[in-house]
């Protein structure tokens, strides 16, 4: 399988994951913390990869005894690693999950899908992605269509007439996500594993988000979770996994640009299995939001990934 083929569907593979995970953590995570919720969950998933690129490193260097070079570990110096792991594994999430609680989960909910126009303007000026009249044209149209997908529960005037606190510092995070997805782009552009990638973000955002826990005197949300919470974080985080394991890789081998914009196929996958499982209403402009969305990816997966200059 060429490997425009194999990220592409690495990067629907997040898109039908990050749509299922949020009417099933309306369901698993009710009543948790969520910056506990969230550190635990990196801190796993973290962990869960570090072992992944352990066991990545043996196999390699297994095959160099039948004369394979054995690649050093990692392969770009660890500032990058570290930069990538406080910034979106960190700040980005105590910026998102601070901003929820002074604006609506709707808003909140929106706001983060913004994320592809950042990535977008980061790939092409950061890492010289070509960008064509067809994929901007189709990142128009896609976010006009999740537009109409929130405009139901959040009417354009109450959002942008009466900004928030809570509103910016979304924002904030959501520009953090972009540039640490760039930055990862870019190392694994320079040869890194994914893997290496992942648990660096995961990891090292875990620890930052645990030391803000300790600080602000929320260790006993995480010691008081009883089984059944135990079990719903587990559940929620092997969705996370799942999430995190495809879009590393697939931004290893497709334009971030492309991948992200592809990710607006999650409001979709909501939407549908919101009126299929939980019986929620589907108004005509939901409905319509969701074709033009489906329209536009139908082109976005058609676009090669290339760069300004060719490669």
């Amino acid at each position: 399988m060429k490997k425009e083929t194999f990220g592409t569907l690495l990067a629907l593979c997040t898109a039908i994951i990050s749509g299922f995970a949020i009417p099933v953590n309306k369901i698993f995570v009710t009543g948790l913390d969520p910056s506990v919720f969230t550190a635990t969950r990196a801190l796993i998933i973290g962990v869960m990869f570090m072992f992944l690129s352990f066991w990545q490193r043996r196999k390699k260097k297994m095959l160099g005894i039948f004369g394979t070079r054995f690649e050093k570990f990692p392969k770009i110096p660890w500032k990058y690693l570290i930069a990538i792991g406080v910034i979106g594994g960190g700040f980005a999430f105590l910026m998102y999950f601070t901003g929820l609680k002074f604006t609506t989960a709707g808003r909140g909910a929106f706001l983060h899908k913004t994320l592809p126009v950042y990535a977008t303007v980061f790939a092409a000026f950061f890492l010289k992605e070509k960008v064509s009249k067809k994929q901007f044209y189709a990142l128009v149209g896609m976010l006009l269509g999740t537009a109409l997908i929130y405009i139901t529960k959040i009417p354009p005037s109450v959002l942008w007439a009466d900004p928030t606190l809570g509103d910016l510092l979304i924002i904030g995070a959501t520009i953090l996500w972009a540039l640490e997805n760039t930055m990862a782009r870019k190392v694994m552009v320079e040869g890194e594993s994914n893997f290496i990638v992942s648990a660096a973000r995961m990891f090292i955002g875990a620890l930052v988000l645990f030391s803000a826990v300790v600080l602000l005197g929320q260790i006993d949300a995480l010691l008081a979770l009883n089984g059944q919470q135990v079990v719903n974080l587990l559940i929620s985080t092997t969705i996370l996994f799942g999430y995190v394991l495809t879009w590393y890789w697939a931004i290893r081998y497709i334009n971030l640009s492309k991948a992200s914009t592809l990710l607006l196929l999650a409001p979709v996958i909501s939407l549908v299995l919101g009126v299929a499982w939980l019986g929620e209403p589907a108004p005509y402009l939901q409905l319509i939001g969701s074709a033009i969305i489906l329209i536009g990816a139908y082109f976005v997966v058609k676009i090669k990934s290339e760069f300004v200059t060719g490669v």
